[in-house]
């Protein structure tokens, strides 16, 4: 008993710091009950001094106090508890009931035929779905382009125009538009993402939607005179919320602009003339400040307009929102109000650089390629040659983050013969060249970028087997492949196709998958075959690929330069 009294006397000696009696504490407690009883009983009482009230006071605060951090705990468990359940729902919905995105699932190659057909150097890379993969359109011509779909579906006769949109991952037709008539020429895309196809055939111009094949407007093309040169895709200049089209008409002596609305096809104001000679080619090039010129290559050299002007001949206060480039504005001939671009014979070809700044501009003559300043319309760089081929294709070869054209130069020391050559896109010096056999037809180069600062150079024809033979390497052009790093090697691939109408190599998805499309067969005017769409993924044709030196000194062996292709990641530029 003794024990248990100095335990729990020694507990509340640690427990209490200022220890009391329990007399004094049972007298404490009865004089704050007689304190409430008086005060509640005798309310208007005075309470005395205010001795006594204030352990009253005190402990009643403490009483509160208590009760209310009571209360806030309560609240706090449950907001604690409401916060915890929203987090589970949430991930819930996102782990089961919402489905995470499916990626498209790809074919590695395909290839689609279309029999008693022939085919047009047309090969457009588009989004036609919704699937944010590349897809292709291409143009035949035939009795049908499948079971199900021929000429005479739409009153047409046989055989007719069929604009077809395939699925870029499986090849599978998306849909199939009959047209009459024979093609002149046909564009999507234009120079917009927004905008969608427009074809020119037998006596009529059609814009047809590039997502589900509807044909949006078809105008005459007696309207527009009977030729033209393929359409450019300019900024809004009705008003109408669509992107409009500029028609350059072809003529001996002058030439001829028509505006057309791109959501009705109907004409813009009348034409406009400009005289001084035919034009050979165009472009519509947008300055660094947004201002929108018309470029017109001419015999006599590379010319512009400014579209504010044209849309003003055409229309009076049409396109009031175009801005005007004052500088380039103030070299404009009087007499026609063209600003001289680049003055030099026989142009042949004009291209907007791609790169860092698109405002520069790189023209491609029978005998030079340069590169003009866009602002201050100086040439930066020059690089002369015998005679130039076709179409530039502007990719990495050095890490310099300009981008370095590549194009088809002839060959100065073999007769009939064509070289390709990758120049410096800061100095114009040549970086890279390669001859070709004659007569091996190469088509335009392309290029894929990669996501350390290099590209894939890729390009068609025939290599000689040795450095001074003629002995050819095959009857039919193969397809090569140059890695920067590796200059002294190419990966070869012949397919064994002696007929390629068209060429293009793309990323099929942002960052993945790159990929080329061949289209083959008989060409408009011959007679009917089989006209095939072939698509191959890039990285998939290098085990296939043999290695081929093309330098003195083998540098590097065919397993290094094969793994340095598969090594390679690829994005957009």
């Amino acid at each position: 008993m003794f024990l248990k009294s100095l335990s729990i006397s020694s507990w509340f000696s640690v427990l209490t710091p200022l220890p009391v009696s329990a007399l004094q504490a049972g007298d404490a407690v009865k004089a704050m009950e007689t304190a409430d009883q008086a005060t509640e009983g005798s309310p208007l009482k005075p309470a005395g001094d205010g001795s006594e009230a204030a352990p009253a006071a005190a402990e009643l605060q403490k009483k509160s106090c208590k009760g209310g951090f009571s209360r806030m705990s309560h609240w706090r468990t449950a907001v604690f508890f409401l916060s915890l359940f929203l987090c589970l729902t949430v991930v819930f919905a996102f782990s089961f009931i919402i489905p995470c995105p499916e990626r498209p699932q790809y074919k590695l190659n395909w290839s689609r035929g279309f029999s008693d057909a022939v085919t047009y150097d047309f090969l457009a890379l588009d989004h036609a779905n919704s699937d944010k993969v590349m897809d292709v359109l291409i143009v035949i011509r035939g009795p049908q382009s499948s079971p199900n779909t021929s000429c005479s579906d739409e009153g047409l006769t046989s055989p007719c125009l069929f604009l077809l949109a395939l699925d870029g991952t499986k090849g599978q037709t998306l849909w199939e538009r009959p047209l009459g008539g024979e093609l002149d020429w046909a564009q999507c895309g234009l120079q917009c993402s927004s905008w969608h196809c427009l074809l020119s055939h037998s006596d009529n111009l059609t814009a047809v939607n590039k997502h589900n094949g509807a044909v949006m407007w078809q105008q005459p093309r007696s309207s527009v005179l009977s030729v033209s040169l393929p359409v450019l895709g300019v900024p809004d200049l009705d008003g109408d919320q669509v992107h409009d089209v500029v028609l350059v008409l072809l003529n001996d002596t002058q030439t001829q602009l028509v505006l057309l609305s791109g959501k009705t096809g109907d004409r813009i104001g009348s034409e406009v003339l400009i005289g001084g000679g035919a034009t050979l080619s165009h472009l519509l090039h947008r300055t660094k400040d947004g201002s929108y010129f018309l470029l017109l290559q001419r015999a006599s050299g590379v010319f512009s307009l400014p579209l504010w002007e044209i849309a003003a001949r055409a229309k009076p206060g049409l396109g009031p929102d175009l801005k005007r480039d004052k500088h380039l504005e103030k070299t404009a001939s009087n007499t026609m109000g063209l600003v001289p671009i680049y003055r030099s014979e026989a142009r042949r070809l004009l291209r907007t650089k791609v790169g860092d700044d698109s405002s520069d501009l790189l023209v491609v003559s029978r005998r030079e390629v340069a590169l003009v300043d866009g602002p201050s319309l100086k040439r930066r760089w020059r690089f002369n040659t015998s005679s130039t081929g076709g179409s530039p294709s502007f990719g990495h070869f050095n890490r310099d983050n300009l981008l370095d054209p590549v194009v088809e130069v002839e060959d100065d020391d073999v007769r009939n013969s064509t070289k390709v050559a990758i120049l410096d896109g800061r100095t114009g010096g040549l970086l890279w060249e390669e001859q070709l056999q004659p007569g091996a037809g190469p088509l335009r180069p392309d290029v894929v970028h990669t996501t350390n600062s290099l590209s894939v150079f890729m390009f068609w024809g025939l290599i000689r087997s040795g450095s001074n033979s003629s002995e050819s390497s095959g009857g039919s052009p193969c397809s090569y492949m140059l890695h920067p790093l590796y200059p002294d090697a190419l990966l070869e691939f012949c397919h064994g196709v002696e007929r390629i109408v068209a060429f293009r190599a793309t990323l099929m998805e942002s960052s993945r998958h790159a990929a080329y499309f061949l289209l083959t067969g008989p060409e408009a005017g011959e007679a009917g075959g089989t006209v095939v769409l072939t698509k191959r993924k890039l990285k998939q044709d290098v085990p296939l690929c043999s290695v081929r030196h093309i330098r003195t000194s083998q540098q590097h062996s065919d397993a290094e330069v094969q793994e340095a292709f598969n090594r390679l990641r690829f994005r957009s530029d």
